[in-house]
């Protein structure tokens, strides 16, 4: 048995003129949490439902646990799928809606009643058999339409963005229950969503693509704190994405200037002198008075030109003297420096904070 329960081989879809998914090559390993990621219009719901068969592809190859799959229509494949809208039956109850694919496979009704009580006991709707889905809230009905992918035993379970519809508490509280799902089941899930933070709460591996393509994949960390390009740090929400020229520096070191600042970095692999591009993650920045406070690293002058509350911490947007935009994040805990609007600071940041990407 292949080690990827999913693989795509130099996968191309079109509609019309429009390049939908482009050359994609990717295996999906064994029993993790894997999302798609990007913005609308980047290809991800349309490879999702290539590996469904809900699409099929111009050019290239799929398989599902080392079988090809391209050509075979979606019940002949060992996937499942949750679409946005849930897709529920109405005129069903709850057990109706969740055992309907197991009717459908000539499965006999002593085994799905058990196993509708396993897999209603997993999604935490025990007691609710025979609740109509109108009677249902939209997270119940969220959990039924898991239940009625997942009581199929898939080898993939693909999920098209199943917590849009929610509002945000609900979201956050599916996002733990999915996760915990996956792992009680062991099930390969592949999840689509634009939601940065659902994807890096959720996920064993990111795929972040844009305009058809795969642009960086890793690990949500990897991915958050070492972007690889100026999409995927701008993507990912890094508000300070800087031009920079990198020059040469004694002890294998690299300078960077950014405007009439600069900053001394070890010298990365791959990195060579001339325009880069510098990612600083604004809740790495720390504000000082100007002229005051210890530092090591880079001390970048400047005054706050803007303050805005988002509850756990205070976006500062700092104009540096030089003209370059720049914002720091700070705990809104009550025990950092006050700052107000027209403040002169200093921009406080080691390199280790800095991540430095070719230009």
């Amino acid at each position: 048995m292949s080690s990827s329960d999913v693989s795509l081989t130099s996968v191309t879809k079109r509609f019309g003129a429009t390049l939908a998914v482009d050359d994609m090559t990717l295996d999906i390993p064994a029993g993790q949490f894997v999302t798609l990621l990007g913005p609308s219009g980047c290809g991800k719901t349309t490879t999702l439902r290539l590996i469904g068969g809900f699409e099929w592809p111009d050019s290239g190859t799929i398989a599902i646990r080392g079988r090809r799959v391209d050509g075979i229509p979606p019940h002949q494949r060992d996937t499942a799928m949750v679409f946005q809208d849930y897709a529920l039956f109405p005129h069903l109850t709850v057990a109706g809606n969740v055992g309907f694919g197991l009717v459908e496979r000539g499965v006999g009704r002593r085994e799905i009643a058990g196993r509708l009580d396993a897999i209603l006991d997993l999604v935490a709707l025990p007691g609710a058999r025979n609740a109509r889905i109108q009677e249902l809230s939209g997270g119940q009905r969220q959990r039924v339409a898991l239940a009625r992918a997942l009581v199929l035993n898939p080898a993939v379970l693909l999920l098209d963005e199943p917590l849009g519809a929610l509002d945000l508490s609900l979201r956050r509280t599916m996002q733990g229950e999915l996760r915990r799902m996956q792992r009680a089941t062991g099930t390969t899930f592949v999840h689509v969503t634009h939601d940065q933070h659902e994807a890096l709460s959720m996920s064993d591996r990111m795929v972040v693509m844009n305009e058809g393509r795969i642009v960086q994949t890793g690990t949500p960390r990897m991915i958050f704190e070492h972007p690889e390009t100026r999409f995927v740090a701008g993507f990912m929400g890094a508000r300070n994405v800087l031009d920079a020229i990198a020059s040469p520096a004694p002890e294998s070191s690299m300078v960077l200037r950014v405007g009439a600042n600069t900053l001394e970095v070890p010298k990365r692999e791959r990195l060579v002198a001339g325009p880069v591009i510098i990612v600083i993650r604004p809740e790495r920045i720390r504000l000082a008075r100007r002229g005051t406070g210890a530092n090591t690293g880079a001390r970048w002058p400047g005054v706050i030109r803007e303050q805005t509350y988002t509850g756990a911490t205070i976006a500062c947007d700092i104009e540096l003297t030089d003209g370059t935009p720049l914002v720091a994040e700070l705990p809104a805990d009550g025990r950092s420096p006050a700052f107000a609007r027209g403040d002169l600071i200093d921009a406080l940041f080691d390199a280790t904070d800095v991540t430095v990407i070719a230009a």
